[in-house]
């Protein structure tokens, strides 16, 4: 396993919409190893990735208190969210140093391709989802600061760049 570097924003990957996975492979379970070994030295509670340069749909998420719990989805979508919203400060290490408070759905329920290369689906509730959507916007092609007030996003993006030069 191998930990992986991040795309520094405003790489123009991190914009860009994921490719499907035909099917779970022996290739994708070591990318998803990688990306639990990258996700896990960050520390971090999800990984897309495309914030590692892999432009696959594919996401891990591990939320649990002991770790080594992650949850590895390929082609992931929400197919029902709660109409009940939650509030979390989210961040990227691909924009480090910068963080915003956002509010997505509380719960959703999610389909997608597990480890055995089979359909499953899940309901994910708390840090779990609000981490779940955060990746799948990734493999979107979008950011947590797209979220955010065009004035908003430019000044993490400006702070962000800010700190990058000072090293």
């Amino acid at each position: 396993m191998t930990v992986r570097p991040f795309l520094p924003y405003p790489d123009k990957r991190l914009r860009t919409a994921a490719a499907p996975v035909p099917a779970v492979t022996e290739t994708v379970r070591m990318i998803w190893d990688d990306m639990v070994e990258t996700m896990d030295a960050m520390p971090g509670y999800g990984l897309a990735a495309p914030q590692i340069g892999i432009m696959l749909r594919l996401a891990v998420v591990d939320c649990s208190d002991k770790r080594r719990q992650a949850v590895r989805m390929a082609n992931p979508e929400v197919l029902h969210a709660s109409v009940q919203m939650r509030r979390h400060e989210e961040a990227s290490p691909n924009l480090p140093g910068v963080s915003a408070v956002i509010e997505r759905p509380r719960a959703v329920t999610v389909r997608f391709l597990n480890e055995a290369g089979e359909t499953e689906e899940r309901d994910f509730v708390g840090l779990w989802a609000t981490s779940v959507q955060h990746q799948i916007d990734h493999l979107n092609g979008r950011m947590y600061i797209d979220r955010l007030s065009p004035m908003r996003r430019k000044m993490l993006a400006a702070k962000a760049e800010k700190l990058r030069k000072r090293g």
